[in-house]
């Protein structure tokens, strides 16, 4: 398909943003591996990290294609700097807890199941391919992600202190999953992408009637949000996670698998 420049360069961004929520993100759950509470967890989470990796690679292949410019998805995952990526600032944030990572990618995976429910219909062949595969993926990870939430709310007493503080403070980070700019607009008006800030409402939705079920308290739509990711400016996670991740690659370049 033929786009103009204008449209080219919005979708170049707008695949980018997309591939590096799911390339940190699953950076993130690969950090449990072997560290998870119990032993399907581990396998599960390990799985659902393989899965987000295998979408980046996805998005960013094409960005790479609509950049032009001779790099591949490899060149993006590991030679770009900190302020040079585009994810949520909700997918870097540590793994403070087992309740953290799940709080986290439940707010993640509500967002995702969305998201590719919409692109799925997309004028673009290859971001409508990207969405029709990965849905599979994002409704089975929301499945787990609210299993754990209505376990771990309407558990222990101190499970459920555990899932009630990760809710809270994470909740800060979620606004950014909505917040638009110029190219969702353009993409979403040529019928390619999908504006985020109509999601909101629906997100909200199906997220309070989870934790409403594990007898948790619903924070506000309107609190105060935290932004910045989409912008490159970052929480001193994501540098963690680029030292780590990066290292072996910017360490030998050259070197052949």
């Amino acid at each position: 398909m033929t786009y103009t420049n204008n449209i080219k360069e919005a979708l170049y961004r707008y695949s980018l943003k997309h591939g590096d929520d799911r390339l940190i993100l699953g950076h993130r759950l690969s950090e449990w591996c072997g560290h998870a509470p119990i032993l399907e967890e581990d396998l599960a989470l390990a799985n659902i990290g393989l899965d987000l990796l295998g979408q980046s690679v996805l998005w960013l292949k094409y960005a790479s294609e609509l950049q032009g410019i001779g790099k591949n998805e490899d060149d993006l995952a590991y030679l770009r700097y900190e302020r040079e990526f585009t994810n949520l600032l909700l997918t870097e944030q540590a793994n403070d807890d087992f309740a953290y990572a799940l709080a986290r990618q439940f707010f993640f995976d509500v967002y995702d199941v969305l998201l590719y429910s919409r692109l799925k219909d997309s004028n673009d062949d290859t971001l409508k391919g990207i969405a029709q595969k990965s849905l599979k993926e994002a409704v089975y990870h929301l499945r787990h992600s609210s299993e754990w939430i209505l376990r771990l709310g309407d558990g222990t007493e101190i499970s459920h202190e555990k899932i009630s503080n990760a809710v809270e403070d994470l909740w800060m980070y979620t606004g950014e999953m909505f917040m638009s700019n110029d190219d969702d607009v353009l993409l979403a008006s040529e019928g390619i992408g999908v504006d985020v800030s109509t999601l909101k409402d629906e997100w909200y939705s199906k997220v309070s009637e989870v934790l409403e079920k594990a007898t948790l308290s619903v924070p506000p739509i309107d609190a105060f949000m935290q932004k910045g990711g989409r912008n490159g400016i970052h929480t001193e996670d994501l540098g963690f996670i680029l030292a780590d991740m990066q290292y072996l690659r910017r360490s030998f370049p050259d070197a052949k698998w």
